[in-house]
């Protein structure tokens, strides 16, 4: 490379003169970005370290102050009323047996001539409900208890059933399809699906299941059993239970 000495009297070529000053003073900016982003780098580990100590560090005192986690911990709140005594009644009846009964209602509604996925509904639901077996003991008394030497005689009317109790932990709606009709009116009405009728057949089922099965018979057998054992106690020998057929 040649240089050139430049005389102060010299003209200087039109090009040269403003190429010059461009690269004596323009700042060298691909410096100050490199500086800007390895500050940026830094700042960043600085922060995922300071993550990474505060963490264990937090779990550990949380773990050391269990009771100021709690304190913070999300409580709920009962805002309901006291509960009022709505009525109290006298119990004569022995339950003798109790059954767990389980069934399955499947209720489905169709428009006639019309697709399903247009315009129905179908609702499938699993129930769980409990039966008492009951022996009415309030009409025992001289005329039901006859006793002679080492001798008794129970007449009792004969066992029937409660209604069935549904064990709402144990029941739940397994299936449901609408068309897109009823869809459509729920969302408009804001009309939440009413289940009421579902649970009146799944009692209603639970009722036939209990009555087709032996809980009155196992019913009355423990009630035989058990005023026998009283009977014995009381120095009875001989002891006869027997169920007048009902009406």
């Amino acid at each position: 490379m040649t240089g050139r000495v430049l005389d102060a009297d010299a003209e200087l070529d039109p090009g040269e003169s403003r190429t010059m000053p461009q690269h004596l003073f323009e700042p060298d900016t691909r410096t100050w970005t490199g500086r800007l982003l390895r500050r940026r780098r830094l700042k960043f580990l600085a922060a995922v370290a300071a993550l990474a100590i505060a963490v264990p560090i937090g779990a550990q005192a949380v773990g050391m102050f269990p009771a100021l986690s709690a304190t913070f911990a999300p409580q709920t709140v009962d805002r309901g009323p006291a509960p009022l005594l709505a009525a109290l009644a006298d119990v004569s009846e022995y339950h003798a047996a109790t059954g767990t009964f389980q069934v399955l209602v499947d209720i489905e509604r169709d428009t006639p001539h019309v697709p399903a996925l247009i315009s129905g509904e179908r609702t499938t639901m699993f129930a769980t409900g409990h039966v008492d077996a009951l022996v009415d003991l309030s009409g025992l008394g001289p005329e039901q208890v006859s006793a002679g030497g080492d001798a008794v005689t129970f007449t009792l009317p004969a066992a029937r059933l409660a209604p069935a109790t549904l064990d709402p932990s144990a029941s739940r709606v397994v299936g449901r399809e609408r068309g897109i009709v009823e869809r459509i009116a729920g969302a408009i009405q804001n009309d939440p699906v009413d289940d009421e009728e579902l649970y009146q057949l799944a009692s209603r089922k639970l009722d036939e299941t209990a009555r087709q099965s032996d809980l009155l018979t196992r019913a009355e057998t423990n009630t035989r059993d058990m005023l026998t054992s009283l009977a014995r106690s009381l120095g009875y020998d001989r002891v006869t239970v027997t169920f007048t057929d009902p009406s």
